[in-house]
């Protein structure tokens, strides 16, 4: 809460004074306080950090956090971001940081708790800062596989922005995602390996429901191939190892064959996968064959 919305509910200096030395408000930035002196949660944070700058919304990496709050892409620790109207000047205390947007009452959406940059909006300003286009790829896939929005909308929102910094590469990555290609294995498969090779255009996050829902990464759907893949660092845990090997036998019973694929085959050696893959679909009756790609031996 703020000193401003306490004296608005009509509490008086000296009762705030009073609160203050008798610990029943804690400051956590100048003029805006908790009730609790413990360690502050990062929803009591972004909205210490909102009501510090007010009127104010999160932006940015803070704005992603607060749809996404699993998010690894965006870490809980580090500074709450906030966006102020341009032209207005405003002290960054330990842990804020503030920056000026213009047309932010079109970007932002004021009434929500706490008010925050729209997610299309905090997306492009994050993936266009980036440090590389891993990292900005890593990022739209996983706010995309978070269903809380989609590629169309992102692109949406970039087209109506004069400038935007990676505009070529996200607007491919964009394309990528609709096209279901949602994690880093998986757009390095798409281009790496079945384009690049010539194999037939798969159906990529196909929902599947032989034990609840599932979504089948690669679908080649005329051939009855599946391409799973594994991209995930602890995927041998036990328990991720014992639900793979449920959706591969869920898929024999649909009548498909499963080919599981990690980071080796696809990054490693794509080219090789390809003409693996490629005789696969021969076998199931695709009557074409992979082509070499510039990087083939």
């Amino acid at each position: 809460m703020s000193r401003r919305q306490l004296l608005a509910e009509g509490r008086t200096e000296s009762e705030l004074r009073c609160w203050l030395r008798h610990r029943l408000l804690v400051p956590v930035h100048p003029g805006v306080y908790v009730d609790h002196t413990g360690a502050l949660t990062w929803r009591q944070r972004a909205w210490a950090a909102v009501l510090h700058a007010w009127p104010s919304v999160l932006a940015g990496p803070s704005a992603i956090r607060a749809v996404v709050p699993r998010s690894r892409q965006v870490p809980e620790a580090g500074p709450i971001h906030v966006a102020v109207r341009h032209g207005r000047k405003v002290d960054e205390p330990e842990g804020v940081r503030v920056v000026q947007a213009r047309d932010l009452d079109e970007r932002a959406q004021w009434l929500l708790s706490p008010p925050r940059q729209r997610l299309e909006e905090a997306v492009l300003d994050v993936a266009g800062d980036a440090e590389d286009d891993a990292a900005a790829f890593a990022l739209l896939a996983e706010v995309v596989s978070s269903r809380r929005t989609t590629p169309a909308r992102i692109t949406a929102a970039m087209a109506r922005r004069r400038r935007q910094r990676r505009r070529t590469f996200l607007a491919s990555v964009l394309g990528d995602l609709e096209q279901g290609a949602c994690s880093v294995l998986e757009r390095a498969y798409l281009l790496d390996v079945e384009r690049a090779h010539g194999l037939p255009r798969a159906h990529r996050q196909v929902r599947a429901s032989a034990r609840g829902t599932v979504f089948r990464d690669v679908l080649y759907r005329a051939f009855g191939v599946v391409v799973e893949l594994d991209g995930r660092a602890d995927h041998t845990h036990l328990q991720d190892r014992d639900r793979d090997l449920d959706r591969d036998l869920d898929a024999a019973v649909d009548g498909l064959v499963t080919a599981r694929l990690g980071h080796g085959q696809v990054l490693g050696r794509a080219c090789l996968t390809a003409v693996r893959i490629g005789r696969l679909l021969q076998t199931h009756g695709w009557t074409g064959s992979p082509h070499p790609c510039p990087r083939c031996p």
